[in-house]
């Protein structure tokens, strides 16, 4: 439960003014002692404006990847264009000595519009669609059957 600034400074003036000790005075309250020293210390250190409530959320992600990071990865794709995410992601980190995965790769680019089509390969040549085919050379027994098919490519030429 929250409680407002003004609930927050009575009730550390209740357990400074109790006869009673902290402890005992916060179980009748219900207040968690963690909490209570919390408030306190904020209390101490910038009086009441530090009793007001404070945004839960973290000021900055752990893991997110800093800017001028992001703007460095940006950089080197612009002068390698050949590469791909992965190979840029290798690249970086050689370079850089800053590990920057894959997938982070791939986003930065994509965020930056500087993912190709995948239709296309490196040489700008339009990929081939090749269908296989499993053929049984022989009937054995299920525990004789690993790995004895054969691979049959046939290209489609549709």
């Amino acid at each position: 439960m929250r409680y407002p600034a003004s609930e927050k400074l009575e009730i550390i003036r209740l357990v400074e003014g109790s006869h009673l000790s902290a402890r005992l005075t916060l179980a009748k309250l219900g207040i968690p002692r963690t909490t209570f020293y919390r408030w306190y210390d904020r209390y101490l250190q910038r009086g009441e404006a530090g009793l007001q409530d404070q945004s839960p959320k973290p000021k900055h992600v752990w893991n997110r990847i800093p800017d001028e990071v992001r703007r460095k990865v940006v950089k080197l794709a612009l002068k390698e264009t050949e590469l791909s995410p992965r190979e840029l992601a290798v690249t970086f980190t050689d370079k850089e000595s800053y590990f920057v995965s894959e997938a982070s790769t791939y986003r930065i680019l994509k965020g930056h519009d500087l993912i190709t089509s995948p239709a296309f390969n490196r040489n700008k040549e339009p990929m081939v669609r090749i269908d296989m085919e499993l053929k049984l050379l022989q009937t054995l027994p299920i525990e004789e059957m690993k790995d004895r098919f054969l691979q049959v490519a046939l290209e489609n030429p549709t």
